[in-house]
């Protein structure tokens, strides 16, 4: 049995990593301070099932804020590793809103290290974007290419935080895994994404919303195997980076008609022009967590979609009211 921290913990992502690492009979400190970057009754509905599992302890609070190494539950526990998935995601919003996504991913991920390394405690994770690819480098993209011209702020802190997590393993000895998420859904998703938004608007009859022609493509990634991928970089490492993928791009038409077949409804598409912090393709080379990790993706793209809609329509109840945009 480990002890881990897990901040973000009512988030998508780590929400599943914090059920798989429990159903291993591992503990977990969930962290999060619970923020209205969307509907918080999506991370409640997350956060009210891992509070029913044995090993899980929430703590609110803010990953951004320094007082977070001064509190006791952080201060005076010993954790085997910190798994930093906290973030403010999101390509379009980070245009408006640049200074929150500084404030938690690059200060947010600085005190995390500074724990690590006050602490001993040996082992991080960071997640990070694929959004760090931009435009130019052909794909698939892998690890190795440059990252250096980021389209959003989003991106650009992202590059912040695994520059942070380079200098800490130099200077201090942490051992770092960044992974890299490629278009994560799944049910219980972000509802600020696209597979969430796309479920409720068909299933209700509403008009969906699509940035471009449609022909944008995305590498779309099933939630349980980026948990699966984001336990498994926990492994010592030293410092890598690692795509977590599905390998297998579909563009949004496709996505649409997808949600459609399963559904059995006929979306109402209108267009708006692409947004310019909008990469037009993503694509993980993911042979690097292969080799590293073990890890491929497992879910193909019909069965993660057909999980999504039987999710909606369990939750429809209460998930129809979720805010959209």
């Amino acid at each position: 049995m480990a002890h881990y921290l897990v901040t973000g913990a009512a988030g998508f992502i780590a929400a599943r990593t914090t059920e798989m690492l429990l159903a291993a009979g591992h503990t977990v400190l969930g962290v999060d301070n619970l923020n209205a970057a969307y509907d918080v009754r999506v991370k409640n509905w997350r956060l009210d099932l891992l509070r029913k599992r044995p090993g899980f302890s929430f703590l609110e609070a803010s990953v951004a804020d320094p007082a977070i190494l001064r509190l006791p539950r952080l201060r005076d526990r010993r954790f085997d590793a910190v798994l930093n998935l906290a973030a403010r995601a999101g390509v379009r919003s980070s245009v408006e809103y640049p200074w929150m996504y500084v404030e938690t991913n690059i200060t947010g991920t600085l005190n995390m290290l500074e724990l690590c390394r006050e602490h001993g405690i040996p082992k991080l994770v960071l997640a990070s974007t694929s959004s760090l690819y931009g435009a130019n480098n052909p794909a698939p993209y892998s690890e190795d290419q440059d990252t250096s011209h980021p389209l959003s702020p989003y991106a650009a802190s992202k590059k912040g935080a695994e520059a942070l997590a380079h200098t800490y393993h130099a200077l201090h000895g942490v051992d770092v895994s960044v992974v890299r998420y490629f278009t994560v859904y799944g049910p219980a998703g972000r509802p600020d994404m696209s597979v969430f938004r796309f479920v409720q608007r068909i299933r209700e009859g509403e008009p969906i919303l699509v940035y471009g022609d449609g022909s944008m493509s995305r590498d779309f990634t099933f939630v349980d195997d980026i948990a699966r991928g984001t336990i498994a970089a926990l492994r010592p490492l030293g410092f890598e980076i690692m795509n977590l993928g599905s390998d297998h791009p579909f563009q949004v038409n496709e996505l649409i008609r997808e949600i459609e077949r399963h559904l059995g409804r006929e979306a109402d598409i209108q267009y708006a022009p692409a947004h310019p912090a909008d990469v037009p393709a993503t694509w993980a080379n993911v042979e690097k967590a292969a080799q590293l990790l073990g890890w491929r993706p497992e879910v193909p793209f019909d069965e993660g979609i057909r999980r999504c809609v039987e999710w909606y329509e369990a939750e429809r109840h209460w998930a129809k009211e979720i805010g959209v945009y």
